[in-house]
């Protein structure tokens, strides 16, 4: 399938103020994005709250829907949350894990997700441990498989790292963890919206996503995914009458779906953001979002590597829409500002986001440029001559 660039381009108005090279931090709204949320609070301004969401239920309830069928899931395995880090933190403190269990995770594994992992830890005495790396970068799954005992209580990835162009090996880890009957808790944050994206066929248990990132959603919008096998099994940290129904004095009953993990109040007008922006990608197309977005991410690598002094710091042998780097010399902080005032924009990654990561390869502050499919490979070239001529 062919991208209608100029038509995806002339609905991007953010494109309009200059180059934007950002889709794994918040990444630009499409205009249909951007006045489903417009319209929806003026709807709330003319008429209530209430009156709106009765006036756009519908519309409002499709959501689970437009998500469960972009991830290759079920209706009733989705929940919608404010964020990536709500929905993935919901799942972990339900799950069921044993004292003195051990949790697998990635050595590029996330900021938040790593300090969850401590907490729990000392409160329910486990134990974390890290799969090194295979020579590619990648998590090694030989390396995984030899470190599961019937101590492991949860595999815990993420798929791509904040820090790099990364894709871990996650269908590679749902088969491990299938087989030893271990949970599989995904954290997809980077993922959606700029790549194929089924988790049956990943084989993860739970899975956690944003909006803001290349799905081209608005901010403060998440879901979370959990395999209706597990649905019985967690009982939320916290819940209201929403997820669980007040039935009697001394009674209350969880709901059946995923949807327990949802409290009463929500912003409708973001949730219909993220409605529209699921299904906008979807009628381009992700299989040809993601060949595009990492054509152009191959293309600023080649690039890239041209310039002196300049590291280039992705790994893997799939390299995704993040490219990461350094320039010898440079502060990654100022160059980014300068680009800045070329118009450019692209940001950054510090060590304390992928702590092992970084500690472990000797990370300083890294640049990130990251192209989604409506770049255009001149605003590439634009990114390397900007910042060669600030060298």
């Amino acid at each position: 399938m062919n991208i209608d660039l100029e038509k995806v381009r002339a609905e991007t108005p953010g494109l309009l103020n200059g180059i934007h090279l950002m889709a794994c931090g918040s990444a630009l709204m499409p205009k249909p994005v951007i006045d489903a949320v417009v319209n929806y609070t003026l709807l709330e301004g003319e008429v209530g709250g209430y009156e709106a969401e009765a006036i756009k239920q519908e519309e409002l309830d499709s959501v689970y829907d437009s998500v469960a069928k972009s991830i290759g899931a079920k209706r009733h395995e989705i929940a919608i949350l404010e964020n990536a880090t709500v929905a993935w933190t919901n799942a972990f403190y339900a799950l069921p894990i044993k004292p003195g269990s051990r949790i697998l995770t990635s050595q590029a594994e996330y900021a938040a997700n790593y300090v969850a992992f401590m907490a729990r830890a000392k409160k329910d005495s486990l134990i974390i441990e890290v799969v090194p790396s295979n020579a590619a970068g990648e998590l090694d799954l030989e390396q995984l498989e030899h470190q599961i005992d019937d101590r492991v209580g949860l595999i815990a990835i993420t798929w791509i790292p904040t820090n790099g162009g990364l894709v871990n090996p996650a269908e590679g880890v749902g088969k491990i963890a299938k087989k030893y009957k271990i949970p599989f808790l995904l954290d997809g944050c980077q993922a959606v919206g700029q790549m194929v994206v089924d988790v049956k066929k990943i084989g993860c248990d739970f899975f956690s996503a944003t909006g803001r990132k290349f799905l081209r959603g608005p901010r403060g919008t998440g879901y979370l995914y959990v395999s209706e096998t597990w649905l019985d099994l967690m009982h939320p940290v916290m819940i209201d009458h929403f997820g669980a129904p007040w039935i009697t004095r001394e009674k209350y009953l969880l709901r059946e779906d995923a949807r327990r993990f949802e409290t009463w109040e929500n912003s409708y007008a973001l949730r219909a953001g993220l409605n529209c922006a699921i299904n906008y990608a979807s009628e381009i197309g992700i299989e040809a979002i993601q060949e595009r977005t990492w054509s152009l991410a191959g293309h600023c690598r080649g690039l890239l590597g041209e310039v002196k002094g300049m590291h280039l710091t992705d790994l893997g042998n799939q390299k995704c829409g993040i490219v990461s780097f350094y320039i010898e010399g440079f502060d990654s902080v100022k160059v980014v500002s300068k680009l800045a005032n070329l118009g450019i924009t692209i940001g950054t990654s510090a060590p304390p986001s992928t702590l092992i990561d970084s500690e472990l390869r000797q990370l300083p502050v890294l640049l990130r440029a990251s192209p989604h499919y409506y770049n255009t490979h001149q605003e590439i070239e634009a990114l390397v001559s900007g910042i060669k001529s600030i060298l």
